[in-house]
């Protein structure tokens, strides 16, 4: 689900999508799980994290410097 995470980040940042639509693109089963579960990694709703991106895009930080700053990490 990580991955699937990851991904669904990647697509949030490009903004060409609603967010039911990467939900599916990244196979999840249900927006309310996969709400759910990105939140939970993230720390924001996936909404709320493309709303953000839009205000600070990533663009001048080179890709490898993004997905290691990017990649959810696990609270426990």
């Amino acid at each position: 689900m990580t991955r699937r995470i990851e991904r669904a980040m990647a697509l949030l940042r490009r903004g060409d999508l609603t967010v039911t639509e990467v939900c599916l693109a990244v196979g999840a089963s249900s927006l309310g799980s996969f709400s759910a579960r990105f939140t939970e990694l993230v720390g924001q709703s996936p909404s709320v994290y493309r709303a953000a991106q839009r205000v600070t895009p990533a663009a001048a930080v080179p890709a490898c410097v993004a997905k290691s700053w990017l990649r959810p990490k696990l609270c426990r």
